[in-house]
């Protein structure tokens, strides 16, 4: 197989494109610092692309291995004919692999080896001509014991050798999973006290178009013994399929017993193990949906818009602990921790009112961030009759892993002195002002985006969301002087070594530019090319180094600037007017220069460092509360996605619990997936479709 000519047909790409990202992968280099760095070698494909050509290289190669093992292995065995090395050499998927490999597989003890061993395969093979004259009797007289005996035991042997024929396999595989349905039943006495699987205890789907949150719902329905699954198809079409290839001759006296040992196959040895086959494909493409929404969450949220410049109070609600307060200034530096009890059991109303009001006036504070844990939709009634009369407004921020974050070493050598809630209304304070900064000090499992997230492989979830983190961080890029190890462990090519190296200069120094990093130990050559273009030094000597442009363009850049007549210190009206109307093409080609990185650097220079998230949506702030009883149907609202699920969005509209958009009311137009639609992170206008109050449950529609 030529894998990269795979590769290129099954992504839709050039031969070479592939090829080039196998090149800079091999030299150590890193996705991040590709997809920026290296359009020209790639034509411009982005990161998921070339973690797709990665991953798949990998399979495929591991595949091509494994095609090589199964030949030497049957080869060895003086068993490989010409057809069957074509086969196995043709095969696509891992799975065709072994299914040819099967009838060659040293067999562990099993009836068929038993039967073998008492010398009786020779019955096997003469039942399996077909014989037509003769009897049963005469055909299994002559092997030491009993003719039903030698019988049975040569049909266990066609049996494993039914088994074992590859092309019957993959068709039953293919068979049940295309015509088959997938059902769930409630065991019998299973205790569900929450009626969490109310809707599988009696539930039929069709295997080849089963939600993949209703797969994973299932598993752990069965793990946690409440529910029962089964496969549900066609035995009898299955059984005559077999029958009718594998019986050769129909009007032989030895048919019906080979029928028995068709059954004697399907029954013990094939259709257990493609049900086990087909449950792990399920398993499998189900794992991998989730976690690609888990990942799509996950983007939003750590592209979520900073609230930049302003001074925030972190509150992390509590009943009969208080209220923790956290005053942070614009960098979120600590500047008063304070506790206050507005709540049950101590109701000190007055006084928590009072030490509020004056934390807000002392320090000029603009957003106080409530975290949306217990006591949450309280505090936020606190805040808002608290605030009157003064300028200032709250939001309800996710909390979710904020309380892993505060007990984990990392926030204890951040803040020794301070007590887990003290840390974590720290932690929620700075979610508002950077997002990113502060998520990625948490295990992004943590975060609490994701749908079955602990039903899914985990290996995978991890690869996953941690590829997802690296590409927004590196997207986004970073201040050296004020990124924390926490950042900087997501940054293109750094290790360890080089965090703490840039950790200890700047106990003592700020960086000025980028070749004082280049300086430090264990930054070598390869770590510098693949890291620096994500570093910035917004203050320092260089204008270039507050850029995304990389050190080795710097060159190109003056040639630019010298070809425009453009002085980089001097940037007016007329500096932004000239770079856009620069033709880059044509510029790339006076300049011999490739076209992509002239782009990069035009807009570089027009908009330095520019963060992305900038151009995003405001975050919704608010200065008054809504309550279940405020609202009527067909009422209009403002909210905040706060989770994508396969069957809607979650969005908070002020109340204690978050309202659903099911999947049905995001459009007036079919979809087949929220994300298609809605994102964690986005301001949306949405109407009151139905109200439970018993639940406090409200259903809402996408305006």
């Amino acid at each position: 197989m030529n894998i990269t000519k795979a590769l290129a047909n099954e992504l839709n790409i050039k031969e070479s494109q592939v090829q080039a990202v196998l090149k800079l992968l091999s030299e150590d280099c890193t996705i991040p610092f590709i997809a920026r760095y290296r359009k020209e070698a790639t034509g411009a494909l982005n990161e998921e692309q070339i973690a797709t050509i990665e991953q798949s290289y990998a399979y495929l190669c591991n595949l091509e291995k494994r095609k090589e093992d199964v030949i030497r292995l049957i080869k060895e065995k003086d068993l490989l004919t010409e057809e069957l090395e074509l086969k196995i050499r043709s095969c696509e998927k891992l799975v065709e692999v072994e299914d040819l490999y099967r009838p060659f597989k040293e067999k562990k003890k099993t009836k068929a080896t038993e039967a073998i061993k008492l010398g009786l395969e020779p019955l096997a093979k003469k039942i399996m001509a077909f014989p037509v004259n003769g009897s049963l009797d005469a055909l299994a007289s002559g092997f030491n014991m009993p003719v039903d005996k030698a019988i049975e035991n040569a049909c266990y042997i066609i049996s494993e050798w039914v088994s074992d024929n590859a092309y019957l396999r993959s068709w039953v595989r293919q068979f049940i999973y295309n015509t088959g349905f997938i059902e769930s039943k409630k065991k019998k006495n299973a205790v569900d006290e929450k009626k969490v699987y109310e809707m599988y205890y009696d539930l039929t789907d069709r295997i080849k178009y089963v939600k993949h949150y209703r797969v994973l719902a299932m598993n752990r329905g069965e793990n946690e013994d409440i529910l029962t699954i089964h496969l549900e198809y066609d035995k009898d079409r299955i059984l005559a399929n077999y029958e009718e290839k594998v019986i050769k001759n129909p009007a032989s006296f030895v048919v019906p017993v080979v029928k028995g040992a068709i059954e004697d196959a399907l029954k013990r040895l094939i259709l257990p193990s493609v049900e086990r086959e087909i449950r792990t494909m399920l398993f499998d493409r189900s794992s991998k949906e989730a976690i690609e929404t888990f990942k799509e969450n996950l983007e939003k949220l750590l592209m979520t818009k900073p609230i930049k410049n302003k001074t925030v109070i972190g509150f992390d609600p509590a009943f009969r602990t208080g209220c923790k307060l956290a005053v942070l200034n614009p960098y979120g530096e600590v500047l008063e921790i304070a506790t206050i009890y507005p709540h049950e059991p101590h109701k000190k109303l007055g006084e928590a009112t009072k030490i509020l009001r004056e934390l807000i006036t002392k320090y000029n504070a603009n957003i106080i961030a409530i975290g949306n844990g217990t006591a949450s939709r309280e505090s936020e009634a606190f805040v808002a009759e608290a605030i009157k009369g003064l300028d200032v407004k709250f939001n309800l921020v996710s909390e979710a892993g904020a309380s892993v974050y505060s007990a984990s070493k990392l926030a204890i050598e951040e803040f020794p002195d301070l007590t887990v809630e003290k840390r974590s209304a720290i932690s929620i304070g700075r979610r508002i002002q950077d997002p990113l900064s502060e998520l990625v000090k948490i295990d992004p499992k943590s975060i609490g985006v994701g749908e079955y997230q602990h039903d899914v492989n985990q290996k995978d979830l991890t690869e996953a969301l941690d590829f997802t983190v690296s590409k927004i961080v590196n997207e986004v890029g970073v201040n050296i002087n004020t990124a924390s190890p926490s950042i900087l462990n997501y940054i293109s090519g750094l290790n360890k070594k080089c965090i703490e190296s840039i950790e200890k200069f700047k106990k003592n120094h700020a960086f000025k530019n980028r070749e004082e990093i280049k300086k430090l130990t264990g930054m070598s050559d390869k770590i510098y090319e693949q890291a620096i273009g994500f570093l910035r030094i917004n203050d320092g000597d260089n204008p270039f180094d507050k850029t995304k442009i990389h050190p080795e363009s710097y060159e190109l850049t003056k040639n630019i600037l010298n070809k425009l007549n453009l002085n980089i210190t001097k940037k007016d009206e007329n500096f932004v007017k000239t770079i856009l109307s620069v033709d880059a093409q044509k510029l790339s080609e006076e300049l011999k220069a490739d076209v992509y990185t002239v782009e990069d650097i035009l807009k570089e220079l027009v908009t330095p460092g520019l963060d992305p998230r900038d151009s995003l949506d405001d975050v919704l702030l608010k200065s008054d509360v809504l309550t279940l009883d405020d609202l009527k149907v067909g009422m209009e609202l403002v909210g905040t996605v706060r989770n994508v699920v396969s069957f809607g969005a979650f969005v908070d509209i002020g109340l204690h619990n978050d309202g659903l958009i099911h999947i049905s009311k995001l459009s007036k137009e079919f979809v087949k997936n929220p994300l298609d639609v809605i994102h964690v992170g986005d301001i949306v206008n949405c109407k009151v479709d139905a109200i439970d109050k018993e639940k406090e449950k409200v259903n809402l529609t996408l305006v």
